[in-house]
C-alpha cells in the first residue's frame, strides 16, 4: 500500500495518459512515487522506471514502493534526466512523462533540449511524452 495518497492533480494527470498494461514507461523527476505506483499498479506486463535526480526522493520512493518494486513492475534510479540512459539490460520505453519539471515546462529550454536528446535514444520510435496537465511534447528522432 503507497506511504501518500496522491492528490487529484496527480491522479488526474496519471488518469490522462493513455497507458496499456504491457507498456514500458519512464517517470522523470519522481518524487516520493505517487504517481509512479499508480502507474505501476495499471502495469501488468509492463515496467515503470521512476527516476529523480534527488538521492533523498529515490530513497522515500523507494521506501514507499516496496511493493511494486517486488513484483517486478516497477523500479527506481537516481539520475538527472539529461544524463539519462538505457542500461545495458533495459529495453526503450513506450512512455514518458514528467509532472513539474523546470526543463519540460518551458523554464529551462536549453536543458529541455538536452533531456529530449537523451530521451529519442531512450524511447520506441512511437513514444510518446506527457507533461504535467496532459500536454504532449514531441520526441524527435
Amino acid at each position: 500500500m503507497p506511504t501518500t495518497a496522491a492528490s487529484p492533480r496527480i491522479a488526474a494527470a496519471v488518469d490522462a495518459l493513455p497507458l496499456e498494461p504491457h507498456f514500458r514507461v519512464l517517470e522523470i523527476g519522481c518524487g516520493p512515487g505517487v504517481a509512479a505506483r499508480l502507474v505501476a499498479a495499471r502495469l501488468t506486463t509492463g515496467h515503470i522506471l521512476a527516476t529523480d535526480r534527488s538521492g533523498y526522493a529515490i530513497a522515500t520512493c523507494a521506501a514507499g514502493s516496496r511493493a511494486e518494486i517486488a513484483s517486478g513492475r516497477m523500479n527506481v534510479r537516481q539520475v538527472a534526466a539529461e544524463d539519462f540512459v538505457l542500461a545495458g539490460f533495459e529495453k526503450p520505453f513506450d512512455l514518458v512523462f514528467a509532472l513539474r519539471v523546470g526543463a519540460l515546462d518551458g523554464r529551462h529550454p536549453a536543458l529541455g533540449r538536452r533531456i529530449l536528446a537523451r530521451l529519442a535514444a531512450a524511447t520506441t520510435p512511437g513514444a510518446r511524452l506527457f507533461v504535467d496537465d496532459g500536454r504532449e511534447l514531441p520526441i524527435d528522432r
